[in-house]
């Protein structure tokens, strides 16, 4: 198989317009720098003729890779399958609504390729995004984002990144998760993260296609990732944890709950039940909470990661 420096990989949904200038927009990029290259376009399901412009494509472009999905999984669906069918030494994600430019490309290469970097994440400094929906949720993310994981990146979602190829074969990306790439990435032991200030320009056709759930999935699936990148592997060092606290909490009640009776005893007090105590119900209460939690974590630990359906897709068409 040929050697390629570069794969470029395009997740979109619903882009008919914007697909022949961005091909020809990259394809001027790696011809003026002298790249091989191959650009792999994932149909996420379109209703308008996405498909039919890709093919259309293909047939004059050979450098093209197409997927189509038989419908609308996300983007970290889009992005999992580019990645698995990836195979330049350098992986460039970016969207197929134009505001990613390509010209960015040769500097994301190079900052890979000579730089050392594992990943490269771009940063819309200036932003052409309204400033109530986006700009503003999007600082505030990604400041939350920077102190939970300790990962300095301005943009954490920005769609225009670069890979080395052995990060993207070494992370799984699934649900909604591609917002945290990075936090994948650091996990999987790639340190060397950058950053690199990008254009982001106005959205020439089409409307965006995120609405207002983001902001309930953003905070549950950085949650999620913190979680699953710490302890997937020893869920019993989580839930396991939390049991035993739980249980040393119901044995200290149970403990003064035992030293207040033998108290009373001694002063010849005999009416007073256990069970009329507050002591009762939380010892009772944590012990019961302490043994499901270390039973929860003891099973999680037999099944983790076991899941084998969690990444296939429907694929209805492709094109090589």
């Amino acid at each position: 198989m040929k050697k390629l420096d570069i794969s470029v990989i395009v997740p979109l949904y619903n882009e008919e317009e914007s697909l022949p200038e961005l091909v020809a927009w990259i394809k001027k990029v790696m011809h003026e720098n002298n790249f091989s290259y191959e650009i792999i376009m994932i149909d996420d399901g379109s209703k308008d003729n996405s498909w039919a412009v890709i093919e259309e494509l293909k047939q004059k472009e050979s450098a093209i890779k197409g997927i189509k999905f038989m419908r609308n999984y996300g983007k970290s669906a889009a992005l999992f399958c580019g990645f698995e069918e990836a195979q330049g030494d350098v992986v460039i994600t970016m969207d197929a609504d134009l505001q990613d430019s390509p010209d960015e490309i040769p500097e994301l290469y190079r900052m890979i390729v000579e730089d050392g970097f594992d990943l490269v994440s771009g940063w819309k400094k200036k932003r052409h995004d309204p400033v109530l929906s986006k700009n503003i949720p999007s600082k505030l993310y990604n400041w939350t984002v920077r102190r939970m994981t300790g990962i300095k990146l301005h943009d954490m979602n920005c769609g225009l990144k670069s890979y080395r190829k052995n990060v993207v074969k070494s992370i799984e990306v699934y649900g909604d998760m591609h917002r945290y790439i990075p936090v994948l990435a650091k996990w999987a032991g790639y340190n060397n993260i950058g950053e690199k200030v990008v254009i982001h320009s106005e959205r020439k056709y089409g409307v965006t296609k995120f609405g207002l759930e983001r902001f309930v999935r953003g905070p549950l699936d950085l949650l999620s990732v913190t979680f699953i990148s710490r302890f997937v592997k020893r869920p019993m060092h989580f839930f396991g944890v939390l049991g035993v606290l739980m249980i040393l909490v119901g044995i200290a009640a149970s403990i003064g709950l035992a030293i207040i009776k033998i108290n009373e005893l001694k002063a010849g007090i005999t009416g007073h039940l256990i069970t009329s105590s507050p002591y009762f119900y939380i010892a009772l209460t944590s012990m019961i909470m302490g043994a499901q939690f270390f039973m929860g974590g003891f099973l999680g630990e037999l099944i983790s990661r076991s899941s084998s359906e969690r990444n296939k897709y429907k694929i209805e068409k492709q094109t090589f």
